[in-house]
């Protein structure tokens, strides 16, 4: 979540209120050296990773990696917007109810099955 201007001009404000104007610059400096170091240890991993996979590292897409592709919301979007194939259109005939249907040792709910449809009545 980005710090927008007002709300950084709030952040400095309490903190000038909380720390004091002599205390202030002191802790700013702090957390310069925080940043840097954390930047230093996050470019040193990085050197590290594409020391260890070699040539592989240049051919990874790092955009599979993003967790901001993985919004709930985009993917509900996306879901809705994509046309509906066959399978769930609705077939014009009549499901069979005819004695041979009930005579035979599958259910009812199996026989509306089509014939060509893959089923394993095993894992069930």
């Amino acid at each position: 979540m980005p710090v927008h201007g007002t709300e950084f001009l709030v952040l400095i404000l309490l903190a000038f209120i909380i720390l004091g104007p002599k205390q202030l610059p002191e802790y700013a400096a702090k957390l310069a050296r925080v940043v840097v170091k954390a930047r230093r240890l996050a470019n040193d991993a990085k050197v590290q990773l594409k020391e260890q996979m070699g040539p592989e590292y240049d051919d990874l897409d790092w955009r599979q990696y993003d967790p901001r592709q993985y919004d709930p919301r985009r993917i509900v979007k996306q879901a809705l917007l994509e046309p509906l194939d066959d399978a769930f259109s609705i077939d014009d005939k009549p499901a069979a109810t005819d004695s041979s249907a009930a005579a035979s040792s599958e259910p009812a709910a199996l026989a509306a099955v089509p014939s060509d449809t893959p089923w394993d009545p095993e894992a069930t």
